[in-house]
């Protein structure tokens, strides 16, 4: 059965991406996003990658009733011997069928307080009030080092 919300989707897809099923993360991408879809490298991420937890952060939207959906969470993994944070706003849609896709997503990664920032396809610039951090104050995003040594 077809997850029934963004979030079980996202949710879903998550254990997709642990347990190597390339073939149901690319199912459950929308029709429009497939075209950027590249296989073998999901592939080779899902094998390298050990995922470690996945943190939903807030929801918007997304229920059985609504036909789109935001889903903000972190997912936590290793890879090459570091752990990483990847950070994602990510757009689900619902089908005249009730069958949710994800869409696209605004990432960020943190390699132990190295922050890249990744942008799939047009996502809307999401704008979020940042609880101010201060510069003695260990990072946001969970390196273990201070802020202004790490994203400040």
């Amino acid at each position: 059965s077809m997850p029934e919300t963004a979030e079980k989707l996202m949710r879903s897809r998550y254990t997709a991406y642990a347990m190597n099923n390339v073939d149901y993360i690319e199912k459950t991408l929308a029709p429009e996003s497939r075209s950027d879809f590249d296989r073998k490298s999901t592939e080779e991420w899902a094998v390298k990658a050990t995922w470690k937890g996945l943190k939903v952060i807030s929801t918007k939207r997304g229920l059985e009733t609504d036909k789109k959906g935001t889903v903000e969470f972190t997912a936590t993994y290793e890879q090459d011997g570091e752990v990483i944070e990847h950070h994602e706003v990510s757009e689900f849609r619902k089908n005249d069928k009730g069958q949710w896709f994800f869409v696209d997503g605004d990432s960020h990664t943190h390699r132990g307080g190295e922050g890249h920032h990744h942008h799939h396809h047009a996502a809307q610039t999401v704008v979020r009030e940042e609880p101010k951090v201060g510069r003695n104050d260990p990072c946001v995003c969970g390196s273990g080092k201070k802020y202004k040594k790490c994203c400040g």
